[in-house]
């Protein structure tokens, strides 16, 4: 199979989505044109849709935090990585 274009929909609207199939792994990953970081894999093209829903809607989710605090609107706490790590 090749690559498919389906428009999928979220609680956020409409977004353009590429389905291709992975050849390693089996499965389908999946890239939501327009959407920084909004990718994923399911084993089957209805589990690769319900996993993109939930990429797209985690990368909206992520924006609208970050303007809110560059608006000052909130502030969002920053999770000190321990010394031994870093």
């Amino acid at each position: 199979m090749a690559k498919k274009t389906e428009i999928i929909k979220t609680k956020y609207g409409s977004f353009s989505c590429v389905f291709e199939p992975e050849k390693d792994m089996g499965g389908y990953m999946v890239v939501a044109k327009g959407i920084q970081g909004a990718i994923s894999w399911g084993k089957n093209m209805t589990e690769a849709r319900r996993m993109i829903i939930e990429s797209i809607e985690g990368a909206v989710e992520v924006n609208i935090l970050i303007e809110a605090e560059l608006r000052g609107d909130i502030k969002l706490a920053k999770k000190l990585i321990p010394s031994n790590i870093a």
